[in-house]
């Protein structure tokens, strides 16, 4: 594995000035099918192909779940008055759980994910979940306080992935210029970790960091070399495979003993903050052993 404790060269093109809006809201007609086709280009020749295709159809089912569903209701206009004063989430993360639309929509997705390929243990927890809809809240709850428990990891997959279908779809209805900053490592739609963050090559952006929730999908911009979890600028360096091709990285950071990855998406436009952050858990590992902990929250790499 190749580290360097040089910060990482600001890409902005010459003679382009980035002036990067704060927030990209998520398009949920378009992010999942988009992640379907990326986990399975992901998977062609990879060691985790069987899941990394599993994880193509559940994107897929994602995707098909929103079919003819009535928009969420939108957040009260008044929340989000006092959320924009106060420097708070646009979106109550506890009420998520309870929300009679999530219900709805857990629902549809497990019909459809029951007509996939999957290893019996996956196979097996799916049942399990459809056949205990009371649990469905407090499943919910445990996913948003990232709290899952290590014994049913495959069971609260399902609902993650419910979660993020539900969360993406109320992030799309809001105004992304009402949005603001509300800490560091805090998504300003729902107040959620990223996943993973990412360099773009966008006109007017060029060479400019996004994070990426891994609930509701919307990227946010946020200083590079930075950690994105503490927001320490101290002792930031980068780690990667040595003779990759340089599209991922993992942003370490001495002060909190953390990291979060760092995609090139100006390098590689395809990149999805989700599907290759699961593609390269070998990264994961490798960092593991340098004594640093995982700070992306990717309901797919729970347990890492």
């Amino acid at each position: 594995m190749a580290k360097t404790d040089a910060p990482e060269r600001d890409m902005t093109s010459i003679g382009e000035v980035a002036k990067p809006v704060f927030v990209r809201l998520p398009d949920p007609l378009q992010l999942f099918s988009i992640r379907a086709a990326r986990f399975r280009f992901l998977a062609e020749g990879h060691d985790l192909k069987p899941y990394l295709l599993f994880l193509a159809g559940l994107a897929d089912a994602q995707h098909r779940a929103q079919d003819g569903l009535p928009a969420p209701e939108r957040p009260d206009p008044d929340v989000l008055k006092r959320a924009r004063e106060f420097g708070m989430p646009a979106l109550e993360r506890t009420r998520l759980a309870q929300d009679p639309a999530l219900e709805s929509m857990l629902s549809r997705l497990l019909s459809l994910v029951a007509d996939l390929a999957m290893p019996d243990e996956a196979a097996a927890a799916l049942e399990r979940v459809r056949a205990d809809r009371a649990a469905w809240p407090d499943m919910a709850q445990a996913v948003l306080d990232y709290a899952i428990p290590m014994e049913m990891l495959a069971e609260h997959l399902y609902i993650a992935a419910a979660l993020q279908v539900h969360g993406a779809r109320l992030a799309a209805q809001l105004d992304a210029k009402a949005l603001v900053p509300v800490s560091d490592g805090a998504c300003p739609v729902c107040g959620g970790p990223p996943a993973s963050s990412m360099v773009v090559g966008w006109q007017g952006a060029h060479g400019t960091r996004y994070c990426g929730c891994a609930l509701c999908g919307t990227l946010w911009n946020y200083v590079r070399i930075k950690c994105a979890l503490c927001g320490s600028t101290a002792g930031i360096s980068y780690q990667e495979i040595e003779g990759g091709p340089g599209t991922v990285k993992a942003e370490t950071c001495k002060s909190c003993h953390g990291y979060v990855k760092i995609l090139h998406q100006h390098l590689d436009p395809a990149v999805d903050i989700i599907a290759d952050d699961v593609a390269t858990l070998g990264l994961d590992l490798l960092v593991r052993d340098t004594g640093f902990k995982r700070g992306g929250a990717n309901p797919f790499l729970v347990g890492y």
